[in-house]
């Protein structure tokens, strides 16, 4: 039977929805407010904060004849920031001819003598290269891999192709990959799995490193194909 039309049902006989007041609407809009507003200004913040930390870092070491805060008498935020991107790329230009290499690989040879400072050295360069050549390795494809036992299944980042022993121990197609941990994606694990074992995913890199800060609360827009 039919309920009648009424305060909780509709003409159709359907629960109504609710009603609600002017409080729910301003609690709506004001947590709506927090969700634009936080990103935003976390971001701010972060900058800010960054670009402080440079500049008393760098403007200390500028001579006062060059510092042109001394001859208008106004701060320039970020100028630290500017010195240290004009040297690094003057840096990054000298290292790119003869001369520069030459130092490079004399510098190089003297820090392979020291225990220490070897390791450190070629860890730090090694991460670096990696992650600033375009066509290097790092995080190539999203993908997904069954983790931490069957049934269950993690995003990953597919780094490449395993070469040398591993390869030959597993006998067969083998891909390294990198799972990382959630919701702090700089840490993680690296894993030799068969490249059968790895789904690939349609969304980019991106869209897998903000599903996985999220806590899988922001899911990146997906039509199923036919």
């Amino acid at each position: 039977m039919t309920p009648p039309p009424g305060p909780d049902f509709d003409l159709n006989g359907l629960p109504a929805p609710p009603v609600h007041g002017i409080m729910w609407r301003l609690r709506n809009y004001f947590l709506a407010g927090i969700v634009v507003a936080a990103p935003m200004g976390v971001t701010l913040y972060v900058t800010w904060a960054f670009v402080s930390f440079v500049d008393e870092s760098i403007k200390p070491l500028i001579p006062d004849a060059y510092n042109p805060e001394n001859y208008v008498h106004l701060s320039f935020p970020g100028l630290g920031l500017l010195i240290m991107l004009v040297a690094l790329t003057l840096l990054g230009a000298l290292a790119a001819n003869f001369f520069g290499q030459t130092l490079l690989e004399t510098g190089e040879r003297l820090v392979a003598r020291m225990p220490i400072m070897r390791g450190v050295y070629n860890a730090t360069k090694q991460i670096l290269e990696t992650v600033t050549t375009p066509s290097g390795t790092s995080f190539r494809q999203a993908a997904m891999i069954e983790y931490p036992r069957k049934g269950l299944w993690t995003i990953c980042f597919i780094t490449g192709e395993a070469d040398g022993e591993v390869q030959d121990r597993m006998g067969g197609p083998v891909v390294s990959v990198y799972v990382p941990t959630t919701p702090n994606p700089t840490s993680g694990f690296l894993i030799f799995a068969p490249r059968a074992d790895i789904i690939p995913l349609d969304m980019t890199v991106e869209e897998a490193v903000k599903l996985v800060i999220s806590m899988g609360l922001v899911v990146p827009k997906w039509k199923a194909k036919a």
